[in-house]
């Protein structure tokens, strides 16, 4: 079904493989089409309740594969035609989408992990604006997110200087959202995206709606908009089953409608 990834699904979560190790999971046309493609997937799929992508081998990704990079190459369409529909399927998706990463997330493959909603890296891994050493700009959405999370001056150095970040440099800037050790990384992330599924999905699905809108609109639209999405979290199931669960005094059991 897929060439450049692995799609499987596990207990509600599923997880998305970038599966070209030989060469640090690097981007080609192929790759964001097919995870274009799984995160749709995904999305409408009633067993999947939350998302991970990962990498396989030694790191997360490298970014774009510059062997298929040539002087004749329109950059700006590549981004617009591969690119950009990537990032903006990770950001309308309505479930919840963990980046696990370990070993290198370099360019486009910072980018993929600031467009999901969760970072957690294992100890020796590292994010690397990689873009200024071939003379380009951050893409991919790369700058839209960063500076929301380090602020514009922190942004603006990491993008100009090109370091790496390390894992816990990482989560002192509110880019990581959590650091473990690089031998349970799997497990961590496992256990993380499992509590994530176990939420109640409509309203996870609201409040990342919410939190799109509190960018676009002012207080008095906003305000009304979060009622809308008030009143259709209260009319579903997993409502009715977290306020008897309270009355009971045990922890509720969310079916996802």
């Amino acid at each position: 079904m897929y060439e450049s990834i692995k799609y499987e699904v596990n207990n509600t979560v599923c997880v998305i493989t970038l599966n070209r190790p030989e060469a640090l999971n690097a981007f080609t046309s192929t790759m964001n089409k097919e995870i274009t493609k799984a995160i749709k997937t995904a999305e409408g799929s009633d067993e999947v309740r939350c998302i991970v992508i990962k990498g396989a081998g030694k790191g997360f990704c490298s970014g774009q594969d510059l062997s298929e990079v040539d002087n004749s190459m329109d950059h700006g369409e590549i981004l617009r035609s591969l690119y950009g529909p990537m990032v903006k399927k990770i950001r309308e998706c309505e479930k919840p989408i963990v980046a696990a990463i370990h070993g290198a997330a370099a360019g486009a493959g910072f980018s993929l992990a600031l467009a999901c909603d969760f970072r957690i890296m294992a100890e020796k891994s590292f994010f690397m604006n990689a873009f200024i050493q071939v003379g380009l700009i951050p893409d991919s959405g790369n700058l839209y997110y960063l500076r929301r999370l380090v602020g514009d001056a922190k942004a603006l150095e990491i993008s100009l200087f090109g370091e790496r970040i390390l894992s816990h440099d990482a989560l002192k800037l509110g880019i990581a959202t959590k650091v473990v050790p690089n031998e349970s990384l799997e497990e961590e992330v496992l256990n993380y995206a499992t509590r994530l599924a176990s939420l109640p999905t409509k309203a996870v699905a609201l409040t990342k709606r919410a939190l799109r809108a509190a960018d676009e609109l002012e207080l008095s639209d906003f305000l009304e908009y979060e009622a809308q999405g008030q009143r259709i979290a209260g009319l579903t199931a997993d409502h009715q089953e977290g306020i008897k669960a309270f009355m009971e005094k045990r922890k509720p059991v969310f079916i996802g409608n």
